[in-house]
């Protein structure tokens, strides 16, 4: 079923978490939707790695790494997530191999590029509340994007989208 972030935020208004508009797409699929599982890393992706490891069932993972300047994704972390049928890949962070990753049939989005990865053995937390920009995002929303942007709804709107009101 194909929906349109401009379509869901006219019907549900204020209901409606719009992210900023200063995400970019990076991968091969740039409209979809899905359920969340969200992820706060500090740097090091390697939760993210053991994450996109697991059966991904066509869900979004919505990863926070403070917009700091170290690559989290890149070609191999687009691979395993396609292999595992995972939809998409939300970084508020940056990416990185982006000459393969829009190749690849996964949705990616993030504030830009970065060369650099981190090789530290931070702290994570999954699962987790996460705030980007003014719009909370809970493992309860779902995430739509499209070429008009990105947002996020409550399981209420997509059972509404999904059912035919």
């Amino acid at each position: 079923m194909q929906f349109y972030t401009a379509d869901v935020c006219d019907e549900y208004k204020e209901r409606v978490g719009v992210l900023p508009p200063h995400y970019r797409s990076y991968g091969g699929v740039e409209h979809l939707h899905g359920s969340i599982t969200t992820l706060h890393l500090q740097r090091n992706n390697a939760a993210l790695i053991d994450l996109l490891k697991e059966p991904g069932g066509r869900r979004i993972a919505v990863v926070d790494v403070d917009a700091e300047c170290y690559a989290v994704v890149g070609e191999n972390l687009m691979k395993l997530a396609y292999q595992n049928d995972w939809a998409g890949i939300f970084v508020h962070g940056y990416v990185r191999d982006t000459h393969i990753t829009h190749t690849i049939p996964v949705g990616l989005w993030a504030l830009g590029t970065c060369p650099r990865k981190s090789f530290e053995d931070n702290p994570h937390e999954r699962d987790t509340l996460l705030h980007i920009g003014e719009v909370t995002i809970t493992p309860e929303h779902h995430f739509m994007a499209d070429g008009d942007g990105i947002i996020i709804v409550d399981e209420t709107i997509m059972r509404s989208l999904t059912q035919g009101k």
